[in-house]
């Protein structure tokens, strides 16, 4: 069984720099794209940002460039997400992905709050 378990979130001053987590598990998958979506109040779910494992290329919404960046430790089975310069609209729940082919998989989500 496919497991993707967030973690790192909370309440987070703006201008803050905290680090998502998320640990992988159950999936033998050689060739997938594993990353972050985010959903706010009210506001459909979009892509944050994600990393291919085949060759590590990585892809960026145009509202986190710059500020956020995406990494993975293959041997722990994690992927993180260091965001940087939050801002009070970064605020929502976040959630890990994980696709291979016709598959896709989904964590439960962690809420970052970006307020004073």
């Amino acid at each position: 069984e496919v497991q993707l378990v967030e973690s790192g979130g909370g309440l987070v001053q703006p201008g803050g720099s905290p680090r998502l987590s998320c640990a992988a598990s159950g999936f033998t998958f050689v060739d997938y794209a594993i990353g972050w979506f985010r959903q706010a109040p009210g506001k459909e779910r979009e892509g944050v940002s994600c990393i291919s494992s085949s060759d590590g290329s990585t892809y960026y919404a145009d509202s986190v460039k710059g500020r956020f960046t995406i990494s993975s430790d293959n041997d722990k089975n994690t992927v993180y997400l260091q965001m940087n310069s939050l801002k009070p609209e970064d605020t929502a729940v976040y959630y890990c992905n994980v696709r291979a082919g016709p598959f896709e998989y989904w964590g439960r989500g962690t809420q970052v709050t970006v307020s004073s």
